[in-house]
């Protein structure tokens, strides 16, 4: 029987971070835990147009300028809240950024123990 295409998503995720997939045991822990990132992968067959839009903008105004592309999305939390900011970036862009690979390799970053 084949693997399920979310766990072969995990694990690529696991080995280009560096670090490893958890199995799903029902207890609250991340999907890929590296000495850096408790990370969760959602497998969608689409993401939302708009977003897609919006890193596409990103990445061809970085393209002009040299630089490495990131969206950045804000949703208001209310009065007295700070609001919700992500960035979203393509991962691939996160691991060269970092430094990291699936060899471990950790040239910008100071790495944690994974517990």
């Amino acid at each position: 029987m084949s693997e399920a295409k979310w766990k072969r998503c995990e694990r690529e995720v696991a080995k280009l971070l560096g670090g490893r997939r958890q199995p799903n045991t029902g207890r609250p822990l991340p999907d890929v835990l590296s000495s850096w990132w408790a990370c969760e992968v959602k497998l969608r067959s689409r993401l939302p147009q708009w977003l897609l839009q919006g890193l596409s903008q990103a990445e061809a105004a970085a393209r002009e300028r040299g630089l490495e592309p990131l969206l950045v999305l804000v949703s208001p939390r209310g009065r007295g809240r700070l609001p919700l900011r992500l960035a979203i970036l393509r991962l691939d862009t996160l691991v060269a950024i970092m430094g990291t690979s699936e060899s471990g390799g950790d040239d910008h970053v100071r790495r944690r123990d994974v517990r």
